[in-house]
């Protein structure tokens, strides 16, 4: 089973991108992917948030066993705004983790929001996915050590495992801290050979991003000298065992 963990949905407000779900569909079709876990585009405001995760939701119900959601209301959203957002889309929607993006939402993740965002996914024991890589200093893997520390028991997906530049970061992180994973979208095949060897497959996930770059993210997987059990995990069944997705797992 192969499970994209990194996707999106909507029109994104900072990186001027637009999601379509023709391209989801387009690119599970194309690149045989059974499950993409989806999030919505970077918006600031609460009414178009929640609009982009009831389109994910509505997309989950009309592709049974398909798409799952991942949500991601801005964390400086206040009066309670955002703690509700999330609540609603776990408990409401189906949603199986919750997206913490520092440098689209200016969001220090070792600071207050950042802080509140790691205690209530603990809390309600949904994992987080962190961008990390682009948008410096927000985004330095190594502002999740305080996190990763003080909630032993709530997984922590690196998204990009620090998209290169901040590999080396990444890779300590996980060394340091079990219940950290590296989804590998935007990294070197070698970087992924080095830590499946390092810190087990079962700790590498692997993610899109962008619907056109699902080839190329399966190729490089597939062709980083991994064995096939490797492969297997990072492909689909390390997102299967952190989110609590795939077959007999809920899937709406």
């Amino acid at each position: 089973m192969i499970i994209d963990a990194h996707a999106h949905l909507g029109l994104d407000e900072v990186f001027d991108e637009d999601f379509t779900e023709a391209d989801l569909l387009e690119s599970q079709a194309r690149n045989g992917i059974d499950l993409t876990l989806v999030q919505p585009a970077i918006t600031h405001e609460l009414g178009t948030v929640r609009r982009y995760h009831d389109a994910i939701a509505d997309l989950a119900a009309r592709h049974p066993g398909r798409f799952r959601g991942i949500a991601n209301p801005n964390p400086h959203l206040g009066g309670g705004a955002w703690e509700a957002e999330v609540r609603r889309c776990l408990t409401e929607l189906g949603f199986v983790g919750v997206k913490l993006h520092p440098a689209a939402h200016a969001v220090n993740p070792a600071g207050r929001a950042g802080r509140r965002v790691f205690d209530l996914c603990a809390a309600l024991q949904v994992p987080v996915i962190v961008h990390t890589g682009t948008g410096i200093p927000w985004s330095a893997p190594s502002l999740l050590a305080p996190a990763a520390k003080a909630n032993p028991g709530l997984p922590i997906v690196v998204a990009h495992a620090g998209m290169m530049v901040l590999a080396g970061e990444a890779a300590r992180l996980a060394s340091d801290f079990p219940n950290v994973y590296l989804e590998v979208s935007w990294t070197g095949g070698f970087a992924v050979r080095r830590w499946a060897r390092k810190h087990g497959a079962r700790r590498l996930l692997f993610g899109s991003d962008y619907p056109d770059n699902a080839a190329t993210e399966l190729a490089k997987v597939r062709t980083a000298g991994l064995t096939d059990e490797e492969i297997e995990w990072i492909l689909g069944g390390t997102a299967a065992s952190v989110f609590g997705v795939g077959p007999g797992r809920g899937s709406p």
